[in-house]
């Protein structure tokens, strides 16, 4: 079993200097470190830099056209009706893909109000879980913001307006956009909600392009055959922008894919077949989706 833990001071300090260089640019982040050393390691610094400029000056090959990074490896049959893919959407950024097929397991919303769990936790709680991920956003108080429904139980007041929901009725999932229709009080079996939708009916629906942060994410998605996609960046992180971008235009033919909650709430815990892996949030979560085999 592999657990990821959290390392908040060393992942704080790489943030800071990818965002350095995003803002500055590569030489002026290099500058200012260089006058924290000393006057020797200056001039090295500067000579390095200077043959570095030099190098950038040659000649170089006219780039090929960009291409879209895709995954790592084929579709990976972990356990009846689940398969695994790895992608690799940006720079530093690895998605970690699970598709389900839900005719071959259960899927189960679970909620711990003011209780919020770490994944260990949750797997302590669920044991039989294939699959664990985090969902709502949730407030100070650990309770979740938006709509939930755990087996027919409904917490909280529906967003209208902006995100959408992921239901489970009859062990069919479906998923639409508030901004396409509202929750109307459907009596759904298992239901979870968030904000923005990144992919609405085939077609990419988030285009904000105000300034984000690439941090880590959480997204569930259906595609063309009616499969769950649950997508989880587990190294690096992605802008919401540049994320809706690329699974637009992927080979995972998504319908619908709706953003959860990330950054420090981003979690992943996988036990199927020979895979026992988990990715542990930053944060305690009050709420999970579950993945039971049948």
């Amino acid at each position: 079993m592999q657990i990821y833990p959290p390392d908040h001071k060393r992942g704080y300090w790489w943030r800071v200097i990818v965002w350095r260089v995003r803002r500055d640019g590569f030489p002026r982040l290099f500058v200012m470190m260089l006058r924290r050393l000393s006057r020797p390691a200056w001039f090295a610094g500067i000579i390095l830099w200077g043959a570095g400029c030099i190098m950038v000056a040659l000649p170089t090959p006219t780039p090929a056209a960009t291409v879209m990074p895709q995954s790592s490896a084929d579709w990976q049959q972990i356990a009846p009706g689940i398969e695994q893919r790895s992608y690799s959407p940006a720079w530093l950024a690895r998605l970690t893909v699970l598709r389900i097929d839900p005719a071959q397991v259960t899927i189960q919303s679970h909620y711990s109000p003011q209780a919020p769990r770490t994944v260990m936790q949750w797997r302590n709680a669920y044991p039989d879980a294939a699959i664990l991920i985090n969902t709502n956003f949730f407030d100070s108080a650990d309770e979740i913001t938006g709509m939930l429904i755990a087996d027919g139980v409904r917490y909280g007041e529906s967003y209208r307006n902006r995100g959408g929901t992921f239901y489970m009725q009859n062990d069919v999932p479906g998923m639409f956009s508030h901004l396409v229709r509202q929750y109307q009080g459907e009596a759904y079996d298992q239901a979870v909600q968030a904000f923005p939708m990144l992919i609405t009916d085939g077609a990419r629906s988030y285009f904000d392009q105000r300034p984000d942060r690439a941090t880590r994410r959480t997204v569930i998605g259906l595609d063309s055959q009616g499969r769950v996609v649950i997508l989880v960046t587990t190294f690096g992180g992605i802008t919401l922008l540049d994320l809706a971008i690329y699974l637009a235009e992927s080979d995972l033919q998504l319908v619908n894919a709706l953003n959860l909650d990330g950054g420090g709430s981003s979690l992943l815990s996988v036990r199927a077949g020979t895979q026992d892996t988990a990715f542990t949030s930053f944060d305690p979560v009050p709420s999970v989706l579950a993945v039971y085999p049948r």
